[in-house]
């Protein structure tokens, strides 16, 4: 048996919970930034359970774009996590208040 557009939906739901749980009591930088990887990854579940669903590969192409962008989010992000823990030897989020000035 096949398991139905719901079900996909529901997994898609539970994922993004938890990224967005894990964005909001996470202080560490990369902890974070694994949670909104997994909340990308959520969305991209439910795009490709529509595309099925409708048989259309528009919902597969949006995910390959929002793979690009989140390959070059992880890109970027690292390269300040890096900097950011060359400086202060840490990457707490509470001690980038630096980075304002």
């Amino acid at each position: 048996m096949e398991p139905s557009l719901a079900t996909y939906l529901a997994l898609s739901g539970i994922l993004f919970t938890i990224g967005a749980t894990g964005v909001i009591f996470k202080r560490n930088a990369l902890g974070m930034f694994m949670c909104i990887e997994l909340m990308l990854n959520a969305v991209n579940l439910t795009f490709v359970a529509f595309s099925r669903y409708y048989a259309d590969v528009t919902g597969q192409l949006f995910v390959f774009m929002v793979m690009s962008v989140a390959a070059a989010e992880a890109a970027v992000g690292l390269g300040i996590f890096i900097a950011f823990f060359r400086n202060r030897i840490s990457i707490d989020v509470d001690d980038a208040n630096i980075l304002k000035n």
